[in-house]
């Protein structure tokens, strides 16, 4: 029954077409109810101010909106959010699709890279030292927290 479900949802989400895909964006507020630690280490992060660091000249400029803001054009959604390094939300979002991560990567949930995060923190951003991932991956850490508090929740009698 399970599988049946699952084959449903996959060949449901193939058939809307893969320009459903671009438009799947549902805003960082849709994560916070499900993985509050991690939004609010989102939310005290430099991405999550990242268009309102650039002048007024560079918010209207496509080169400098292309990291600082990537998903505003088509989903009015500002700035670099969970949506930006995860894939937009649409699909994976639901509970019951995150409580199966193979489902929910199949689903458009993106486990961040360091190719994915070049594509901006590279040589030819006008401002940006140099980049060492590992350093940056422990800065932007919004998942520890988030982990020890749900294995509290499992622990729990």
């Amino acid at each position: 029954m399970r599988s049946r479900f699952v084959f449903i949802v996959i060949m449901g989400a193939l058939a809307l077409g893969s320009a459903a895909w671009a438009h799947d964006y549902l805003g960082p507020q849709s994560c916070q109810g499900c993985h509050p630690d991690a939004f609010a280490a989102w939310k005290a992060s430099p991405h999550a101010r990242a268009r309102e660091s650039l002048s007024a000249v560079q918010q209207r400029d496509a080169r400098c909106l292309a990291c600082h803001s990537p998903n505003e054009a088509e989903s009015k959604v500002a700035h670099v959010t969970c949506e930006t390094c995860h894939g937009g939300g649409q699909y994976y979002s639901p509970r019951f699709v995150m409580k199966d991560a193979e489902l929910a990567r199949l689903l458009g949930l993106v486990d961040p890279s360091e190719k994915g995060c070049r594509t901006c923190h590279d040589a030819s951003s006008p401002s940006l030292k140099p980049f060492d991932f590992v350093s940056k991956l422990k800065a932007i850490d919004h998942w520890t927290a988030e982990r020890a508090r749900r294995a509290g929740e499992t622990k729990a009698p």
